[in-house]
């Protein structure tokens, strides 16, 4: 019999930086899909990749590699935050993220990282509050990526202006953990929070009570 959450600590029983994010997402989506065809979603993904490999300039600088990634996935493909629909569950399921072509935040950088990933272009999360980000894993890139508005190219101080537009107050300045990388497993966590969270709202005890024992057992395993 097929156990999501057993698959999914096994992925995630190795050195934070092998861990393969969109999998251990993929068993997350089990919850609501049992029969999910995990290979399927691996394999769109690669050929996501293998499409803007074939689209990138000679001169690989990081915006001329951001800029292809973005006109493929939001011109042509038409991923987009979903902002009518923000607390929709299918919004943190990496299935329908990839086949509705919208989510939030942490599932649009889940796909964009993995792709950014295959096509040699390493990138990290950055768990800034209320709103994931992006930026290339360089020393001094000095940018940030917002997946959810389309791939714009974001600078310091256009995350704290974002910051103070979801927490309508002012904020004098960034303390600089706020735009700190984020380790594999803590997207991972950010991805079951958010789930629980919109179990909770619509409401879905059931499923929420499902995840909340998923996050017990990840922190079990730190």
């Amino acid at each position: 019999m097929n156990n999501p959450l057993a698959q999914f600590l096994v992925a995630i029983d190795k050195v934070d930086r092998e861990i393969d994010i969109p999998t251990a997402a993929l068993y997350i989506a089990q919850v609501e899909y049992p029969e999910l065809e995990i290979e399927r979603y691996q394999t769109d993904l690669a050929n996501m990749a293998k499409e803007i490999a074939q689209r990138l300039p000679t001169d690989r600088y990081p915006l001329k590699v951001i800029q292809t990634i973005n006109e493929y996935l939001y011109d042509e493909l038409g991923f987009h935050g979903n902002k009518l629909d923000y607390y929709n569950p299918c919004n943190s399921l990496l299935n329908d993220a990839i086949d509705r072509r919208t989510g939030i935040p942490i599932t649009l950088a889940v796909i964009y990282l993995e792709i950014a990933k295959q096509i040699g272009f390493p990138m990290v999360g950055i768990g800034m509050p209320g709103h994931f980000l992006i930026r290339p894993n360089f020393e001094g890139a000095g940018i940030f990526v917002d997946v959810f508005d389309r791939g714009e190219i974001l600078f310091v101080e256009d995350c704290r202006q974002k910051l103070m537009q979801i927490y309508q107050q002012d904020i004098p300045f960034l303390p600089p953990e706020i735009l700190q990388p984020v380790t594999n497993r803590q997207i991972l966590l950010r991805i079951l929070n958010n789930l629980q969270a919109t179990y909770l709202y619509r409401p879905d005890f059931d499923r929420a009570s499902t995840i909340k024992h998923w996050i017990e057992s990840m922190n079990d395993e730190s």
